[in-house]
């Protein structure tokens, strides 16, 4: 399956109608992108049970810094909607293909149930403070 193209409208809906995303956030005018292009096309060929989507930074900045990036490429890994790898820097075509079998062998039901229980505990954090006598 070919790369597709998000933007900050897709973004959300291809997340959402997707098993597992991988999305490269890249820009024209970098090196290392146009290095790590033809890894990521070929993976994309290699796996069609997974989306490969591309993110230009340039074109899509809103996107880029609700995504957090600070350097680019950044790869980073979606199951079931979950962002379950991020990481900067253009990687081989080994490291990418690791990457893509871990996402794939991820249990999500034990990645649901830590996202939950870290949302819990950021939830007490946060009523705990709210709760803080004035002194």
């Amino acid at each position: 399956m070919p790369t597709i193209d998000v933007t900050e409208t897709t973004f959300g809906e291809t997340l959402a109608a997707n098993d597992i995303v991988l999305v490269d956030f890249w820009a024209d005018w970098c090196g290392p992108c146009k290095q790590f292009a033809p890894t990521y096309a070929a993976s994309s060929e290699q796996h069609q049970d997974v989306v490969f989507a591309k993110v230009d930074t340039e074109a899509e900045q809103q996107l880029s810094a609700a995504a957090g990036i600070q350097s680019i490429p950044t790869l980073m890994a979606f199951r079931e909607g979950v962002l379950v790898f991020s990481q900067p820097g253009a990687l081989p075509p080994a490291a990418l293909e690791q990457v893509v079998t871990a996402v794939k062998g991820l249990d999500m039901a034990d990645v649901h149930r830590q996202v939950a229980a870290q949302k819990a505990e950021q939830q007490a954090e946060q009523q705990a403070a709210t709760q803080q006598p004035a002194q």
